[in-house]
């Protein structure tokens, strides 16, 4: 009877021990990612799994952190980033751990690296504090195969092209991205698209584009994304989904139901966007496209002609104008290396620091003589409040930076690289109601998880991933401004990153609990 006793009362022990959870989060208002309400709760983290939510006042806890009048929420998920290089210099992660992100997804715009198992390989050992995932980028697998060439592949060079792509999805990659306002994208034909975009396909991959026009041919370029997805039989995400120029404001009414057309037709087209009125890309998007073909020194010796730099000043010029503007004052330098003292001007204003002439002309050259240097990293603002709240309501689309890993102080950065989710959950929520909190936090969570198949993330579930965020609803606020960029989002209480904290109390903990997503190709062969 004793011997008994004690065997009782060692499984008891034995029992309480495995229900005892390594962190508490206790009295928040929990916002599980669905969409639903909020209600109030717990969650129970134990092996950086999500253990129980619900009401555990019973339940033993290593650590109790307690979110009284706080939302407890999953991790938000930024599918459309650029980290590659920055990941070294910063693998803190700080201005994304810092807006409540813990998982990323790079190899946007058909920017990638090309061999993706060694590059999945490197941030292993680094070791981020974010989750990451990548897509295979279109420009630098046309770029290993072909240079930049302004021509069709041939066919050799086509497969050549394929079994990249192949490589790379089994390697883990999440889809295939395009870049078609970049050199060399734009050469490649929507036939050429598609034969990649089958590749992908076969592995369950996702089809992300930058669109070939976002401004004046916009409804012709997302008919094409449209079009690549039907051919190829693969989801489409249209990333950073806006109407461009001036002269464009209001057509939101007008692209936005392209996209629920092409949902109702049965196509799984998804779209993304950041929450400002100003984009960012390279200075060279402002040159006509043929002339940035092959090398740069290619490039030089065409703008050395006189004759070829009239036209390319006034095809830049009759852009400028269709915009219905007389200055280069949208455009502004957020990074520039031969001379970083012009970072934070527009081109008119770099082009009266040089003491030129104050035209159109004049500023033109100004851009083709800082080209002929060496590019640089641009603000341009352009687009309408309206059209970035109308296209904010549709449903099936999600916030993201489109930026990189910041280096604090260096640049003059567009400041969505550090308050994206934060300016939603201020402005676009508390301030303006464009969406409701739950609505914002499912668009930061499931819905990009479900697109990309995180299949354990997105949502605050038993046997996920513990990737939450506890934040403050009334305070949570973006802090980086156009002016002053360099500012962390503020509001965010704790991060939680594979149940490690890594942000807490407005300091970054120093953990580096992140690890690599990678598709699981092998389901899909």
């Amino acid at each position: 009877m004793k011997y008994l006793f004690c065997l009782l009362l060692l499984f008891s022990f034995k029992a309480k021990a495995q229900d005892t959870a390594d962190i508490l989060i206790k009295h928040g208002k929990i916002i599980d990612g669905t969409g639903n309400p909020w209600f109030y709760g717990d969650v129970a983290i134990k092996d950086g799994k999500i253990f129980k939510t619900g009401n555990l006042f019973y339940l033993p806890a290593k650590q109790i952190l307690d979110a009284t009048g706080l939302v407890i929420a999953p991790g938000f998920i930024d599918v459309h980033t650029h980290i590659e290089d920055d990941e070294v210099k910063n693998p803190y992660a700080t201005n994304f751990i810092a807006d409540g992100v813990t998982t990323v997804i790079t190899g946007n715009c058909g920017i990638s690296r090309v061999d993706l198992g060694a590059y999945f390989l490197m941030l292993d050992s680094l070791h981020l504090s974010i989750n990451a995932a990548s897509l295979i980028g279109h420009n630098d697998v046309r770029k290993a195969v072909m240079g930049k060439a302004d021509r069709e592949p041939t066919t050799d060079e086509l497969e050549k092209m394929k079994d990249i792509v192949d490589k790379a999805m089994q390697d883990g990659a999440v889809g295939l991205s395009t870049g078609l306002i970049y050199i060399p994208g734009t050469y490649a034909k929507t036939d050429e698209v598609v034969a990649l975009a089958k590749e992908a396909a076969k592995y369950n991959g996702v089809y992300t584009t930058h669109m070939r026009n976002e401004g004046d041919s916009v409804t012709e370029a997302i008919a094409e994304a449209i079009n690549i997805g039907r051919l190829a039989n693969i989801p489409v995400e249209i990333s950073h989904f806006k109407v461009g120029g001036q002269n464009n404001w209001g057509r939101s009414k007008e692209t936005l139901p392209m996209v629920i057309k092409a949902r109702e037709e049965g196509l799984d087209v998804t779209i993304d966007q950041y929450p400002y009125t100003a984009s960012s890309t390279s200075l060279s998007t402002l040159l006509p496209d043929w002339v940035l073909a092959d090398s740069k020194d290619s490039m030089i010796a065409r703008l050395n002609k006189p004759e070829i730099k009239k036209k390319v000043i006034d095809d830049m010029l009759a852009h400028l104008h269709n915009r219905k503007l007389n200055h280069f004052n949208y455009a502004v330098v957020a990074y520039y290396k031969p001379d970083t003292t012009l970072n934070g001007k527009s081109i008119e204003e770099i082009n009266l620091v040089w003491k030129r002439k104050h035209n159109d002309r004049s500023e033109a050259q100004t851009v083709i003589d800082m080209v002929m240097k060496d590019d640089a990293g641009m603000v341009f603002h352009g687009m309408s409040e309206e059209d970035v709240k109308f296209i904010m309501q549709y449903p099936y689309d999600m916030f993201v930076s489109d930026a990189s890993i910041r280096q604090f102080n260096v640049g003059s950065p567009h400041p969505r690289g550090y308050g994206t989710n934060a300016r939603v959950l201020a402005k676009y929520v508390r301030e303006d109601h464009v969406i409701t909190l739950e609505e914002a936090i499912r668009r930061m969570t499931s819905l990009p998880a479900q697109k990309f198949h995180f299949t354990n993330r997105g949502l605050l579930r038993e046997g996920y991933a513990a990737d939450i965020v506890v934040f403050d609803a009334n305070t949570v606020k973006d802090m980086s401004t156009f002016e002053k960029p360099h500012q962390y989002s503020t509001g965010f209480k704790y991060v939680l990153v594979n149940g490690k904290i890594t942000w807490q109390d407005g300091q970054h903990t120093g953990v580096r609990n992140g690890m690599v997503l990678r598709n699981d190709a092998k389901n899909y062969q």
